[in-house]
């Protein structure tokens, strides 16, 4: 299977780039960047070409690629993989409007290629656990959740996810949609109604961005369902972020937390750091985007479901603007 980059803006590009590096049954055919010395820099890093425009590695035909730029620049590529004829697998948030994640969706069907949404939490082994217990019913009818998907503040990962031109927002927007996505899958039903908060209280001096966030929400089965989407973690925190759920059904309790399969690390000279030692959900999922492509089968995380995750957020921003609920209509 030939597989490309688009992009290193996101610094999931470099976890993508390790498992594409490491799967014997990948050509890993290289990186295109529109930032040359970044695309350089991580080409060399992980022992890959690089090319100068995103149409020499569209020329280069090859089976599927993982688009990693800004968000607000998720559009314009997905749209020249698709007029290549090359499937896509792009990260989150998908857009950063309903209308340019429309068009995503649209282009690739037009173009009859594969749109996937980069949501690695849908192959995180406890994650699937809990969706298999759901399944068979174990918890009964789940009545509420409460998640939570903190992290850092990531100016110093990337200083573009705390420009609202580039990212679309702040924190609401970098995390509700990882959940937001969760909670269809888990309870196969839609988000019917979101109110939000949002405030600048860490960070203040910093950014201008929203930097907290919280979201009740309710589903279309009833469900009722709270996402702190917040960058509370301390800058010196072990890990960039996390993602945890409780969920409460009429038969039972369960907690689940997708990145608590680690060793603490401490030294003299560095800060706490996670040794993990979990199931690598990055790779999973890249394997179900090979599988998809070489089974030409829509994959189980679709650009539709990336575009309802997209449609949480911003109704998100739209409730904490007005002071009031937001209702989604389907």
């Amino acid at each position: 299977m030939r597989l490309g980059i688009m992009s290193f803006a996101h610094h999931h590009a470099e976890s993508y780039a390790h498992a594409l590096s490491t799967m014997p049954d990948v050509e890993f055919i290289g990186i295109a960047d529109d930032d040359r010395a970044r695309g350089e820099q991580y080409a060399r890093q992980y022992g890959a070409p690089f090319y100068p425009s995103y149409e020499a590695l569209l020329a280069e035909r090859p089976d599927g690629v993982i688009i990693c730029s800004e968000n607000v620049r998720h559009w314009p590529l997905v749209e020249l993989a698709a007029q290549a004829g090359v499937n896509v697998m792009c990260e989150k948030p998908l857009a950063t409007t309903l209308a340019d994640g429309q068009a995503m969706l649209d282009a690739c069907e037009q173009a009859g290629v594969i749109l996937m949404t980069a949501f690695p939490m849908r192959f995180s082994a406890p994650i699937l656990e809990v969706k298999a217990l759901l399944d068979r019913g174990g918890l009964g009818k789940v009545l509420a959740v409460n998640s939570v998907n903190q992290g850092q503040m990531p100016v110093h990962h990337r200083a573009w996810f705390v420009d609202k031109e580039l990212a679309g927002g702040g924190s609401v927007f970098d995390h509700t949609v990882h959940l937001a996505d969760v909670l269809r899958w888990y309870l196969d039903s839609e988000v019917v109604e979101v109110y939000a908060q949002t405030n600048r209280i860490m960070h203040r001096e910093e950014v201008e961005v929203e930097t907290g966030g919280l979201l009740l929400i309710t589903f279309a089965n009833g469900t009722f369902a709270s996402i702190d989407c917040s960058w509370s973690r301390p800058l010196i925190y072990p890990t960039w972020g996390g993602l945890a759920l409780d969920l409460i059904g009429d038969k039972g309790v369960v907690n689940v937390d997708a990145f608590s399969q680690n060793l603490t690390a401490y030294s003299n000279t560095d800060q706490p750091a996670w040794l993990p030692w979990l199931s690598d959900s990055d790779r999973a999922m890249i394997v179900e985007f090979m599988a998809a492509i070489r089974e030409q089968r829509p994959p189980s995380v679709s650009g539709y479901d990336g575009y309802k995750a997209m449609e949480v957020a911003l109704a998100a921003y739209r409730s904490a603007e007005l002071g009031e609920p937001v209702v989604i209509t389907h």
